[in-house]
């Protein structure tokens, strides 16, 4: 039942032409468990760090305008510019080694695990600085999340800054506490929304709109410190107890209760359900085998949410090995594993400037469809196939295929040995002698790298 191509395509980032594909599902579940070896390699800085960075650019910005003089004023707007430039140089930084680490690993199956858990918790900033905070949000909430307890995931995920600040949870105050009576601030209900619609149960699970109302007046005491770290605020909780799914929390009003309900919410069976679905979907089909959907279900279940255990079932479970390639990759994908086919390597990124990573990655991936890291919404990227697969979306794809590796590399690959490199020892025969019959090297390469072989996983 395992193969080596199809773990290394479907689960992990892409064959290359240096780094060895993992030889069994016992080595991948393993590799999860083990050190983090590309967040050692390559580190992105964690958001409490990352947060200096915003507090600098802040107190830059109120002292610009509360300059008396020209000369003040002048002062100010340079240290904005500063921290602003500093930013965005590590944000470049943040693109180059998130692409490292996908090209670079032996633990591929990590590295996609991350970013679905990423998507799946959605998170980014709105305003300056705090737009280039979603690499350290993952760093620091999923990424040490991603083998334990969905419910630790869940909690850490939810009461991070970055989510906070994004669903406005910051400016969530119950009607009745000691804020709301005095300054009349009202309920924010995004983020419990988004925790029972999105996070836990599903669209279509078993809470009403009073569940969400009184999850809201429980979240109430979630907010944030003046320089944007996280803080439980008593005088922003609704008094008394809160009933969720039947259930009461809140008689203390304290940051236990919250983590009791995201606790139950997590372990609820629609939650196993929704997890184990979008699981299947995303590594397997957008349309599941259902027997696929019941074993994860029933991993996750038994197993009060150990994400590892529902790790297991996917890599054991006959639907997840079918040598047929049906889900589309997105663009980060695409992108992703065809540097890896290529064997772009730390050097040549190493020395690529904010410049290069945004004409040759960034830009690319927006025309794609894809803007790096900035989903329309809460629900991160869509899953279905036909919303990447456009007349413009595959034209961005072909356009990047026929520039982007010229760019990259000095001297491109052999197209036949590509075509082997690429897609295995099962490359399509008409893929390979297209890639045979090019009439030059950059048109081969992007042959095989637009052909529906590449294209899917």
């Amino acid at each position: 039942m395992f193969n080596t191509e199809v773990a290394e395509i479907r689960f992990g980032t892409g064959l290359s032409p240096r780094v060895s594909a993992p030889q069994s599902a016992e080595e991948m579940l393993d590799d999860l468990v083990g050190p983090d070896r590309m967040m050692r390699a390559f580190p992105i800085e964690g958001f409490d760090d990352f947060r200096h960075r915003i507090v600098a650019f802040q107190k830059a910005r109120r002292s610009e305008r509360k300059a008396k003089t020209e000369d003040d004023r002048a002062a100010a707007t340079k240290a904005k510019k500063r921290a602003n430039t500093a930013a965005r140089k590590a944000y470049a930084g943040m693109i180059r080694d998130t692409l490292l680490r996908r090209t670079q690993t032996s633990t591929g199956f990590r590295e996609r695990l991350a970013f679905f858990w990423a998507d799946h918790f959605t998170a980014r900033g709105k305003s300056n600085i705090v737009r280039f905070a979603t690499s350290p949000y993952i760093e620091e909430a999923i990424r040490p999340h991603i083998a334990g307890r969905f419910e630790d995931l869940l909690i850490a995920a939810v009461t991070h800054p970055l989510m906070l600040h994004y669903l406005d949870q910051a400016q969530s105050v119950g009607p009745n506490s000691k804020l709301g009576k005095r300054r009349a601030r009202g309920l924010n209900e995004n983020l419990a929304r988004e925790v029972m619609e999105l996070h836990t149960l599903g669209v279509d699970g078993p809470y009403t709109q009073d569940d969400v109302r009184q999850l809201a007046e429980l979240f109430a005491g979630l907010s944030l410190n003046q320089e944007g770290g996280f803080k439980f605020k008593p005088a922003h909780v609704e008094p008394g107890a809160e009933t969720v799914l039947g259930k009461s929390y809140g008689r203390k009003g304290s940051l236990d209760d919250i983590h009791a309900a995201l606790r139950d919410l997590a372990r609820h069976p629609a939650t196993a359900r929704h997890i184990a679905t979008k699981l299947a979907q995303h590594f397997t089909a957008d349309t599941p085998d259902p027997d696929l959907i019941d074993k994860l279900t029933a991993a996750y279940h038994e197993s009060d949410g150990n994400l590892l255990n529902v790790y297991v079932a996917l890599l054991n479970h006959p639907a997840s090995w079918q040598p047929e390639m049906t889900n589309i990759k997105r663009p980060i994908d695409f992108v992703a594993t065809a540097m890896r086919a290529l064997d772009v390597g730390e050097a040549t990124l190493a020395r690529s400037n904010q410049k290069f990573l945004l004409n040759l990655i960034v830009t690319p991936m927006q025309i794609m469809g894809q803007p790096w890291q900035t989903p329309n919404g809460p629900d991160g990227w869509p899953e279905e196939d036909s919303f990447w697969i456009t007349p413009q979306f595959m034209a961005a794809r072909l356009a990047w295929a026929l520039s982007a590796p010229q760019e990259m590399l000095r001297v491109l690959p052999d197209p036949r040995e590509f075509a082997q490199t690429a897609l295995g020892q099962n490359a399509p025969a008409e893929v390979a002698f297209a890639a045979s019959a090019a009439e030059n090297r950059w048109e081969g390469i992007a042959l095989v790298l637009t052909s529906p072989a590449f294209q899917k996983f």
